[in-house]
């Protein structure tokens, strides 16, 4: 638990101090809250004494009223330190966990990672927001509350105070064998809310396969599945905790036993007075009290330390380095793009082997062949989604690891397939491209793209909210109005990921005019499978297995069998791409 309480206050960065100075107020609060019994026995000890007068009482009630006073100021200051800390303190891990994982390759995305980030958005944050301060608040008090217990029975005496002491070391051996359990089940429980969190995301992205080939009792039946085990995992974890809370039970009832036994024996020996007897009685009652509601959070203080160990676990995974220093130049004699003996891995996974090319400024370079073999890497690399695992990607003659990333974004532009549109107006979606863009620029880059007719005839026009990943507007509209947000950026390099391929008949010709604006004075690199995009490259590279097995114009590739050449021929049959033909 101190570990715990040292983890969260490692995280709390700036409010560290605020916290610590509640655990204040959370001792003092403690101190007079067992101050009425040590006001008690100071009554007892005066009646048996004989010394009990009016004053005295008015003294002894004024004293209770001030405890209890003083008592409602520290726990409301206690309060108003930590109440608000959990979220603040999560608020800034959230936006510290943003920029962290913009910063990470694309491949820790491409790994199943998806859900463990969302569970520990939407889970394990949550968790320790909500009830981290709560607890800590009263950890703290607890134990300065058995403290304060122990330190009044060896200040009455010393044989039961050493007694007492004993019993709460037993009590905490016992404790940290339950605490050892509950972290191994706590860290199942945890697993299975990701594993659950992976399916509920992987069944919402899949409802329309899910419903066009029927597999709704299939997935159903994966998704209940997935509930029923996290019903399974939560009752196996409170029924592995039960036994240790019976045993910890009997524990404080036995050590109250003892207590009260040899507090007995030694009164009647005549080593303890009447009122230091009744002074034991008032104190053991409560004795155990802390330890019970301390070790009754248990299970929460286990899952919190679960719900780090997963936090800290996916900010402990390495980022693609940003300590470059250089520019790009804003002109070079040396290639646009090049690509020197560049060979890459997904893990052990080999994807490109030994690839070199170069592309000089305004040039079109075509990037064509079987689906696998590494075409969107070759790109993904050129952005630094990735970095090469052996070579280097130059642009304009810098290696793009001796560049900030910032730099080298403001230098590149990307067109994907699959385009993803924010939850926010349309004018906010194409701004993006350049934030500091005036309202006539958005306008302009959206009349290039052709996008800007169709954003007029929507209700509200540019300030129209579309629906999460632009759910309200057809693909064509969606690649449009991403294309808009890259003419504004204005970058001197495009990539175009397959940017036509899934648009229909209607929305191609308004995307191609989109795209002859965009790439108007730009060096392209172009991934693309239709021949009237291909037919126009200066050059084309057709990737097979990771390497480079073609290289040259249309006509030169047509001139001599191969690939490309088979790839023409079965593109005007209308066939595709196929390993079969020549890869």
């Amino acid at each position: 638990m101190i570990a715990l309480m040292k983890r969260i206050l490692t995280v709390s960065g700036t409010y560290k101090g605020r916290i610590l100075l509640a655990f204040v107020f959370s001792f003092l609060k403690s101190l007079l809250a067992k101050a009425p019994i040590g006001l008690a026995f100071l009554v007892i000890n005066a009646f048996s004494s004989g010394s009990v007068d009016a004053s005295f009482c008015l003294k002894t009630g004024i004293a209770m009223l001030i405890c209890v006073i003083l008592q409602v100021i520290f726990q409301h200051m206690a309060d108003r330190l930590q109440s608000a800390a959990g979220f603040m303190v999560f608020a800034d891990k959230r936006m510290e966990l943003g920029k962290h994982l913009r910063k990470m390759p694309m491949g820790y995305f491409t790994e199943g990672n998806i859900g463990k980030i969302s569970s520990v958005l939407s889970t394990d944050m949550v968790f320790i927001e909500e009830n981290c301060m709560t607890t800590l608040a009263d950890m703290m008090s607890y134990i300065f509350a058995e403290a304060i217990m122990l330190l009044f029975l060896l200040c009455l005496d010393w044989r039961i105070g050493l007694l007492a002491l004993v019993l709460v070391g037993l009590v905490l051996l016992t404790a940290r064998s339950m605490n050892k359990v509950n972290m191994e089940d706590s860290d199942k429980r945890q697993e299975q809310s990701e594993n659950l969190t992976e399916a509920v995301l992987d069944f919402i992205e899949g409802i329309g396969i899910i419903k066009t080939y029927n597999l709704l009792g299939e997935k159903s039946k994966e998704l209940s599945g997935n509930f029923s085990q996290s019903c399974r995992t939560n009752i196996e974890f409170e029924e592995d905790v039960a036994p240790w809370q019976r045993r910890l039970n009997l524990l404080y009832g036995a050590g109250s036993a003892l207590i009260l036994a040899l507090s007995f024996w030694l009164y009647a020996k005549g080593f303890l007075s009447a009122p230091y007897l009744i002074g034991v009685l008032l104190f053991l009652f409560d004795l155990f009290g802390p330890l019970k509601a301390l070790y009754g959070q248990s299970a929460r203080l286990t899952v919190m330390n679960s719900c780090m160990d997963r936090i800290e676990d996916v900010f402990a995974q390495t980022q693609l380095p940003d300590t470059g220093t250089l520019t790009i130049p804003d002109a070079s004699d040396a290639p646009e793009v090049e690509f020197r003996n560049v060979s890459f891995a997904y893990g052990e996974k080999d994807v490109l082997h030994d690839v070199s090319f170069s592309l000089k400024k305004n040039e079109m370079f075509a990037l064509v062949g079987p689906s696998g073999g590494g075409k969107s890497t070759i790109v993904n690399l050129l952005a630094r989604f990735w970095d090469v695992k052996s070579g280097q990607v130059l642009v304009r003659g810098r290696d793009v690891r001796s560049v900030p990333l910032s730099d080298l974004m403001d230098h590149i532009s990307m067109v994907f397939q699959r385009v993803y549109l924010f939850q926010d107006t349309i004018y906010n979606n194409i701004s993006m491209g350049r934030p500091d863009a005036s309202r006539e620029e958005v306008m302009e880059a959206a009349k290039k793209a052709r996008c800007y007719d169709f954003i007029m005839n929507l209700p509200q026009g540019f300030d129209t909210v579309i629906g999460e990943g632009g759910e309200t507007l057809s693909g064509g509209e969606k690649q449009r109005i991403s294309i808009a947000r890259c003419i504004l950026k204005d970058a001197p390099i495009v990539i175009l990921d397959e940017a036509t391929a899934s648009v229909d008949a209607d929305n191609e010709s308004y995307i191609q005019e989109a795209i002859s604006e965009l790439c108007r004075g730009k060096t392209l690199l172009v991934i693309a499978h239709r021949l009237n995009t291909i037919r126009h490259a200066d050059h084309i590279l057709v990737i097979s297995e990771g390497k480079i097995v073609q290289s040259g114009t249309h006509a030169q590739l047509m001139e001599k069998d191969g690939i490309y050449k088979n790839f023409v021929t079965v593109r005007q049959s209308s066939r595709g791409w196929s390993q079969r033909n020549g890869a």
